[in-house]
């Protein structure tokens, strides 16, 4: 069912620290929105829901891995804050309900058909006014961050044309991101990453 993707994760997340602070520009969109459910495709340790569990939303984590996942409900112990983990190929699944006011899709690099199928599903979660938050590193990293193929990074046109059609574009655009907001050991300190805020303006998408 995950076609050896969880434990090719759950290997990852072993071997590896991986980064406890949330994405910089996320906490800027974010940061002043009331607190509600939020969903967090492709969590893994959960470095963004943990930080927004603290901040009181009640966070569902979707990820392949158990690892990564167990590592997220242990910081959320930790911290307090109770959180949703849920073991699924974000590729494949689906949100019961369109009743999210904020996803989260971060540093996912997929082929341009799957990467249009999860943002699709992604927008399907919220509900009417809520926002869905992509980001993922840029063509000009290609060759600098492990073996991301080219037609896996993101430019400001590809992420646009991937993104639901009854969803509004609030922001898009390419920003710096420095080491203390880096995704992966091996990254330089300095990282170019595409990146939109949108709004749910329709109640159609979802709908039966």
């Amino acid at each position: 069912m995950t076609s050896g993707l969880d434990e090719t994760w759950d290997r990852r997340f072993t071997e590896q620290p991986w980064p406890s602070t949330p994405d910089i520009h996320l906490v800027e969109f974010a940061d002043t929105l009331p607190p509600g459910r939020g969903l967090d495709l492709g969590a893994g340790p959960g470095r963004n829901s943990l930080w927004l569990a603290a901040k009181g939303w009640a966070m569902t984590l979707v990820d392949v891995s158990r690892i990564g996942l167990d590592q997220a409900a242990r910081a959320a112990q930790n911290q307090g804050t109770p959180i949703t983990p849920v073991q699924a190929d974000v590729t494949a699944w689906h949100a019961q309900d369109a009743d999210f006011d904020l996803a989260i899709v971060a540093n996912l690099h997929l082929g341009a058909q799957t990467l249009t199928v999860v943002l699709d599903q992604a927008a399907r979660a919220l509900r009417q006014g809520g926002h869905l938050y992509v980001v993922g590193r840029h063509i000009s990293s290609v060759g600098r961050h492990g073996r991301t193929s080219p037609e896996r990074l993101f430019t400001e046109e590809r992420l646009l044309r991937a993104l639901p059609p009854d969803l509004k574009v609030d922001v898009l655009g390419t920003r710096d991101r420095m080491a203390a907001d880096r995704t992966s050991v091996h990254q330089p300190s300095a990282d170019r990453v595409v990146l939109a805020w949108t709004t749910k303006l329709s109640s159609s998408i979802g709908s039966t």
